[in-house]
């Protein structure tokens, strides 16, 4: 599938086939396909919990608001946004540059430096936003990698974030951007005209 037909095609479906079971291997392939998304100074701060037995399914609808589909998918991806991910990640990015004649040691450890100012505190805003905003590029590139397998998805922001985190025993700095149901469209649901959207001159400017 190309970038344009994917773009231009995939929907937000409220319909699974629920008798469908995606193996572990498949979402294993929509994540590695998904790990090419960009994101700051290539630190990654992701975490992907996938739901997937029915029992867990059941209980993640239930803070979602009782939706239909979260049960009904095969499998849900919690995007998980990080903000510790920088101290974790940071010296494994720093070294695979090095390795890679990126940079030199001395000019890693001023990037170290540099990052650390950059994204302030774990708790403060300007973390969190950094956090999310890099999960967020995972999550629209997940979509399509799901695409490319021949899957559906409905990515949802209705749910109650600290039931979600209870329920998968999340600490409570991280932050949930969105909830990713995933599986097959109901072969007998009616796919609605796509709704609609904005012209683009209403909201873009070429300076």
């Amino acid at each position: 599938m190309d970038i344009e037909k994917a773009l231009k095609s995939r929907r937000s479906v409220n319909f699974f086939d629920q008798n469908y079971t995606i193996s572990d291997e498949e979402i294993n392939s929509i994540l590695e396909l998904a790990n090419y998304t960009p994101s700051s100074m290539n630190l990654q701060p992701w975490k992907i919990i996938v739901v997937k037995s029915p029992d867990m399914k059941n209980k993640l609808k239930e803070a979602c608001f009782n939706q239909a589909k979260v049960s009904e998918a095969s499998c849900n991806f919690v995007v998980v946004a990080d903000p510790h991910a920088l101290e974790e990640n940071i010296d494994d990015v720093l070294k695979s540059w090095v390795d890679l004649g990126y940079m030199s040691e001395e000019t890693a450890s001023n990037y170290k430096n540099m990052a650390l100012g950059l994204y302030e505190t774990q708790d403060s805003l300007k973390r969190k936003i950094f956090a999310v905003k890099n999960s967020s590029f995972y999550a629209m590139s997940l979509m399509y990698a799901a695409m490319a397998f021949g899957y559906e998805t409905h990515p949802m922001d209705g749910f109650d974030e600290n039931k979600v985190k209870n329920l998968l025993n999340l600490p409570e700095n991280v932050i949930i951007p969105v909830i990713i149901a995933c599986g097959k469209f109901k072969k007998d649901a009616v796919l609605l005209p796509r709704a609609f959207r904005r012209n683009v001159k209403k909201f873009s400017k070429i300076i």
